[in-house]
Parts: C-alpha cells; structure tokens; sequence
C-alpha cells in the first residue's frame, strides 16, 4: 500500500510541477539483443512504471536514412531523449541544437555541442572487462573442468573495432594479465552487431586456437558465441545484460553494463532537479552500475572458493584498492 501511495505521489508531483511526461528512448539498432539494447529498454519500463511517464521506442535498425528523421520524430513528441547515437552523433548535435529545450541523454559515449545542451552516459566498461578478463584467466588454468586445455589462452569477439569495444578489450587484458602475465588473449573483430552466425564462427575460430573461454562483446552477434561455446563444451562470457541463463553451463558469467538502471538514475535526477544539461556522467563498478552477473549459473560451473576470488576482486575495484587503465586511444 505504502508502494502504491507513493508512485501516486511521484506522478502527482510531476503534473504539478511540469516535470517531464514523455520520454523517448532512440537507438542506432534494434531491440532484441538480450544485450545492450535490451538493457536500456528495460530502463525504459522502469520509468513507465515508476513515474507513470508516456515512453516511445525508435528503433534505427543500422539504417543512417533512419537516423536523423528519427530524432526529429523524438524531439517533436519527447520531453526528455536518451539517444544511442553510434554513427549520427552530428546528427543528434544537429536536431539537439534546434530544440534545446528539450532533454537530450546520449548513451555510451560522450557527445558534447557548443551550447552545452547534450548531456551523456559515459561507463567505464574497462572496469567489467577487467573483471571478465580476470574470470577468463581464472578459468583457463583450471583443467579440472570440462573442456579445459592446458593452454594459458583465452579470447574475444567484438561487434565492431571502435573506441567502446577497444575500452573493453584494454580492461579484458588488464584482468588476464594481473591473475596470470603468461595468458594469451586473441580477439577478433567481425563489423557487425546483428549477426550471430558471424559471432558463432568467430568464436569457433578461437576455440580451434585453443581459447577455453570467449568474452562477446558484440550484442545480437555475440549471441552465436553462446551457441558456440555450447557446441564444442567450451564457455563464453555474456555482455551488457544477464546472459547467464541463456546457455546454461557454458556461460560462467555476464558483464554487466545496466543501461536500464543509468537510465532509471538520470531520469530521478532530472525530477529531483540535480541533473545538469552539458555534463558527462560517469559510471562504473563503484556506482554499481558496472560489473560482473554472479549467480547460481556461476555457482554451478565455478568452484566456491573461485567465485569468493571473484566477489573480492569486483569489491577491490569497487573501492579503488585495484585501479583499472582506461583505454586511451
């Protein structure tokens, strides 16, 4: 009741003060990925939920012709836009500077105009991956589990060779490297985001170069690493959201970037009236918002004693006792 009483009171509150009542949510991609985009649209829900806000999805579907009508379409029917603007970034500055009035949130990178109107999310995504790397590492000397070579190898599949994907993999190094300097970390790029079959024999490559565990970063694509690792008994590691669940003991863990819960902070922030236009926010394992999925399907692959390793490594991180290096270009 107590719930309830108070989702009434948010709701009243923002018709009262003319806080926000429509929020947009504009992707480069498509929803689906049980990933990243995924993510954020659960974010999305969120709001709808809580603050009883009007939300509309645009999805671009990798189409640049899409791109600038879209966000025209947000800004003409939105109060507040979060934006994954990959490839219409100038676009987005564009249509931002002609309503500037309206609240632009851009997601995953930073995305900065003149006057100061777009604000961005910008996650230290090497802080997961760091931790993903350190997992990966753990594992591939443990030849006590199934499917577990002697070989010190471990590898990565990237959507595509940008700034974000190369942060992951400077962090994926780091982890491997500071459980054991002897592991051998191979990655391939395959340049798209939407299509598991290229994850599933970019994974298969590595796994005949005698890589035990995959870490996909590449969204839809990255879900053939999942079937991959499944085919050969080897074990991959999810991205963005929970993809734990989606290969039952073959995926050791996930690495998590909540776009949904970054969502669902902004957006209180912006009703609590401490959200600032022009700033870039950053989140990482410290503000929980990054960091690694440690479950029962953990649990049931990883001995006891591995998964505490683990736990005390993220709280190391989290506190700064282990400093992660971000990726500079």
């Amino acid at each position: 009741m107590r719930k309830v009483f108070l989702v009434l009171l948010i709701i009243l509150t923002i018709s009262i003060l003319g806080a926000p009542r429509r929020v947009a949510y504009v992707i480069n991609g498509s929803l689906g990925d049980q990933s990243f985009y995924d993510s954020g649209y659960s974010g999305i829900k969120q709001l709808e939920k809580e603050f009883g806000v009007q939300t509309r999805v645009i999805e671009c579907n990798f189409d640049p012709s899409l791109y600038y009508p879209s966000l025209r379409t947000a800004a003409q029917w939105a109060d507040v836009i979060f934006v994954i603007s990959y490839g219409f970034e100038e676009e987005l500055k564009e249509i931002a500077t002609k309503f500037p009035n309206k609240i632009w949130v851009n997601i995953d990178t930073v995305v900065q105009d003149e006057k100061g109107i777009i604000s961005s999310i910008d996650y230290r995504e090497e802080e997961g991956a760091f931790l993903a790397g350190a997992v990966a590492a753990m594992v591939t000397t443990m030849t006590q589990l199934p499917g577990i070579n002697p070989q010190k190898i471990i590898g990565a599949v990237g959507g595509d060779d940008d700034i974000v994907i190369r942060s992951f993999v400077h962090g994926y190094e780091q982890g491997a490297k500071y459980i054991d300097p002897e592991i051998q970390v191979k990655v391939i790029y395959v340049g798209t985001w939407d299509d598991p079959a290229k994850g599933k024999q970019a994974a298969l490559q590595l796994y005949a170069q005698g890589a035990d565990v995959v870490f996909q970063i590449a969204a839809l694509t990255g879900f053939g690493v999942l079937q991959a690792a499944q085919e050969v008994g080897k074990y991959a590691i999810g991205v963005d959201s929970n993809q734990n669940p989606l290969v039952p003991g073959h995926v050791i863990t996930s690495d998590l970037k909540e776009v949904g819960q970054s969502i669902y902070k902004i957006f209180k922030m912006i009703i609590d009236g401490t959200f600032e236009k022009g700033k870039v926010y950053s989140f990482g394992v410290k503000e929980g918002i990054v960091g690694l999925a440690v479950d029962d399907y953990t649990k049931k692959i990883l001995p006891a004693e591995t998964v505490d390793k683990i736990l005390k490594l993220q709280e190391m991180v989290a506190n700064g006792t282990i400093v992660v290096k971000p990726y500079v270009p």
